[in-house]
């Protein structure tokens, strides 16, 4: 596709949350219109926060982000504001436009087709399961076809058919698309550039090419830096060692001392920063609570079918080292269910007095955005100490000063890593699980698939990612869209 005129331009923009520690420094890019980037780089870089400066919400420290005039934006939102929720679908989708459209449901059709959502349009978006709502954020952002559409991990909650319709919707679309996403072969089916931040220099690299061809060129790059460096830092070592040989001697000796220090702070100048691949999780281990009873008794489940919620009579127990994985299409229930569980609101499903439960939820509402990452991890804990909670803390790649900060300014990554450590304090009886692999560096996934294999407490799971959930043993099944077929 050919690009146009630049519509997105940053210059020299520095940005930071805490005083003396940028996320970015000096970030110079620019975006053409029609182009399809991809925002790459390490958990904590930047990537979101390029959004919130697009669309104004945050603003830098030096430095400008300009607009062709008249520009439109819209942004996929990660959860459902709650002055939404009384709303029906298309008084929802209304709100994207800011005149009354009279062919509304005609659009709203056809956009829920591009998610794979199939609703009543009068149905109340509060009646909707998490998965529905977040492909409904997702609409919400296409149907306004706007000049730039950013899109923060838009394939989280959608099945294969829902990728294959939002990757044609992308192909097809011409306009100027940016995307943050860790699903590589969605990406690399449109990209044609890609930002790279890296979060150890802050800096940004824009690449053009599509997405694997990028990966290939920045292996290279680091490749060709690492060996500069090598071969630099020899340098400096010989000279040096000359150095402190010829300073001790005198007349023209001490001269050649001389021009060889020069060397070596030449040699230092020409150093390069070299890129840096996200660190991988290590290992972990999340100890669960001792407990000798029975933990979760499910015996009664309420599933969707054609919109209308429906009893079913179940029989499942869970005891420590058993795991339940549930299954079932988008909008039958399955977050829902976990919801009402984790609150003590379902009548169906008891979990055991005293029992610790861990819940991951899928769009982090459990935790205090406003809250810091030292007081969330030290809340999972009875007796709070420094040393642990830092060491845990480093183990999930949240360094010190990054747990002193509020927890709305760490990237979805960074939220989900904190869930993970709060676990291994918290020690948990039973985990809830839903969606746990949500934002997360694809790097990790096998890790984090291994911890929740050994656990030894019980496990409750809902997973669309098939590859994570084929590294955990469960111990059985609820398929809520076999119950609506009985």
């Amino acid at each position: 596709m050919d690009h146009g005129d630049v519509i997105l331009r940053f210059q020299n923009v520095t940005f930071e949350f805490v005083e003396d520690h940028p996320l970015l420094e000096d970030a110079t890019f620019s975006v053409r219109e029609r182009a399809k980037v991809t925002i790459m780089g390490q958990n904590g870089a930047g990537k979101s926060t390029i959004f919130k400066m697009i669309i104004g919400e945050l603003k830098p420290k030096t430095g400008s982000v300009t607009m062709r005039p008249n520009a439109t934006v819209a942004i996929a939102q990660q959860v459902m504001p709650s002055d939404a929720m009384e709303k029906t679908v298309t008084e929802y989708f209304a709100g994207a436009f800011a005149e009354k459209k009279y062919d509304l449901d005609k659009r709203v059709r056809e956009i829920l087709d591009v998610v794979n959502l199939d609703v009543p349009h009068e149905k109340k978006v509060r009646d909707l399961s998490g998965g529905q709502q977040a492909r409904l954020l997702l609409a919400f952002a296409l149907i306004q076809e706007p000049d730039i559409l950013l899109l923060d991990e838009p394939t989280n909650n959608l099945d294969a058919e829902g990728i294959f319709h939002l990757t044609y919707f992308l192909q097809t679309y011409e306009k100027t698309v940016i995307v943050i996403s860790h699903d590589t072969e969605f990406l690399n089916s449109f990209t044609d550039g890609v930002l790279h931040l890296d979060v150890f220099t802050q800096k940004v690299n824009q690449y053009v090419g599509d997405y694997y061809q990028v990966v290939e060129n920045i292996a290279a790059q680091i490749e060709r830096d690492r060996m500069k460096n090598a071969r630099l830092e020899k340098e400096i070592l010989d000279r040096k060692e000359k150095v402190n040989f010829f300073a001790n001697k005198g007349g023209k000796m001490r001269k050649l001392a001389s021009k060889l220090r020069d060397e070596v702070d030449e040699a230092e100048e020409n150093k390069v920063d070299t890129l840096r691949e996200d660190k991988t999780l290590r290992g972990f281990t999340i100890e669960p609570q001792e407990w000798k009873e029975e933990i979760v008794n499910i015996s009664r489940v309420t599933v969707v079918k054609n919109h209308e919620p429906l009893e079913k009579e179940v029989s499942i127990k869970l005891r420590r080292g058993q795991k339940l994985l549930i299954t079932g299409p988008n909008g039958v229930g399955k977050s829902t269910f976990l919801r009402a569980l984790a609150s003590g609101l379902n009548p169906g499903a008891h979990i055991a007095s005293g029992v610790r439960v861990g819940y991951y939820r899928q769009d982090f509402s459990g935790l205090d955005y406003d809250q810091s990452g030292y007081d969330a991890l030290a809340s999972a804990m009875d007796s709070p100490d420094n040393e642990t909670i830092y060491a845990v803390g480093a183990h999930f790649l949240l360094k010190s000063q990054t747990l002193k900060q509020p927890i709305r300014t760490y990237s979805e990554g960074q939220k989900g890593l904190l869930c993970y450590a709060q676990f291994v304090l918290m020690e948990p009886a039973l985990l809830i699980m839903d969606e746990p692999t949500n934002h997360i560096n694809f790097r990790h996934i096998p890790v984090i698939a291994e911890a929740l294999n050994e656990f030894d407490g019980a496990l409750i799971m809902v997973s669309h990612v098939q590859d994570f959930v084929d590294k955990i043993k469960f111990s059985d099944e609820l398929d809520l869209g076999r119950l609506t077929r009985i």
